[in-house]
């Protein structure tokens, strides 16, 4: 961080709380807009798609363009205080999800202490709306001997089938249809939901760095907005594969009416887009965004064209797998991902 971005972020933010590093939580405070008086918690944990910056980046949009209080949660190594997505049991500051009005969960083979995890639970039992990305359809993973209460929301759990990814999002882990970091995906609009209202303003193709995943599990209830195709390289301008999976479209983008483990039913909206790359794409934060609102109660009042511009400059990191060695030496905390005043 160089000099004028440190002054400038010292003189003045959105409204910032950003708690100290017992909490490491950022917490941007919403400005006028549909969500004024709601609250939307971003749980991210995962070592591969730069969760931390990219719902940092939403965060933003939300409590600038839209009203919402906002608080991003991180993968915090203890023993530095700095973000670390390697250290699965630890993510401060869940309690923000007990009077929340949206839980966004972008995260990946979680194994959170029961006193942790417990608010995530009490959330979904709850009803309340969940929005996925990505690793969400496996957050959490647990030993074979574990004596944790909530073991059966392990990704491959055969008492609560498929764990939270299939009950609560419509699908587990099955794997990388396309190349992972080789094949980018074209996602196409359902013409039968082309007038869907989180889908206004987007277009009818959201072109995406990261690779298809298989998504196999899904019921005729839910109601697929997208279905992603496998292109042959890593451009938008690279054509389709050309072997068996040519004429095959996953699931891409969808809703879900689930039910908890409470018998309470929610809705949930999930995508398997995720790479910080990704949100370059406008269409794409769109309908993201379009879909936040349907779930905080305001699918009637989506505009045409939602505003999704960012509140700061939004350079992504190159996504993969991510070394220790690297968290590390970039030493990010959740005040890396405050916003600049504009």
């Amino acid at each position: 961080m160089n000099f004028l971005r440190t002054i400038t972020l010292l003189a003045g933010m959105l409204s910032l709380a950003v708690c100290g590093a017992a909490d490491a939580t950022l917490t941007i405070e919403g400005q006028a807009g549909l969500g004024k008086g709601q609250h939307i918690v971003f749980v991210t944990g995962e070592e591969y798609y730069r969760s931390e910056e990219g719902m940092s980046m939403f965060a933003k949009i939300l409590a600038r363009h839209h009203g919402f209080k906002c608080t991003v949660l991180f993968a915090i190594d203890p023993a530095t205080g700095h973000i670390n997505p390697n250290r699965n049991k630890h993510i401060p500051g869940l309690a923000a999800l007990d009077n929340a009005d949206l839980m966004v969960i972008f995260a990946r083979f979680r194994e959170l202490p029961d006193a942790d995890m417990k608010h995530i639970v009490d959330y979904v039992n709850a009803g309340k709306p969940v929005l996925g990305i990505r690793n969400a359809t496996h957050a959490f993973r647990y030993p074979p001997n574990s004596a944790s209460a909530y073991k059966n929301w392990d990704f491959q759990s055969k008492e609560w089938r498929g764990g939270f990814g299939q009950q609560i999002l419509g699908d587990t882990w099955i794997a990388h249809y396309g190349k992972f970091q080789k094949e980018a995906t074209l996602a196409h609009v359902n013409p039968a939901q082309r007038s869907h209202p989180v889908l206004r303003g987007v277009g009818d193709t959201i072109f995406c760095h990261t690779d298809v995943n298989s998504v196999e599990r899904l019921t005729a209830d839910e109601v697929v907005l997208f279905r992603g195709q496998v292109l042959s390289g890593l451009k938008p301008t690279d054509p389709p594969v050309t072997d068996q999976r040519k004429d095959v479209r996953m699931p891409f983008a969808w809703f879900k009416t689930y039910t908890a483990p409470s018998g309470k039913q929610g809705r949930s909206f999930t995508t398997t887009a995720g790479a910080s790359l990704d949100w370059l794409n406008e269409d794409l934060r769109r309908m993201m965004v379009n879909a936040m609102l349907s779930l905080t109660g305001h699918e009637k009042d989506i505009p045409e064209r939602t505003v999704v511009t960012f509140v700061d400059d939004y350079q992504p990191r190159p996504t993969g797998a991510i070394a220790d060695a690297v968290w590390a030496s970039e030493k990010l905390t959740p005040t890396s991902f405050a916003p600049l005043s504009k």
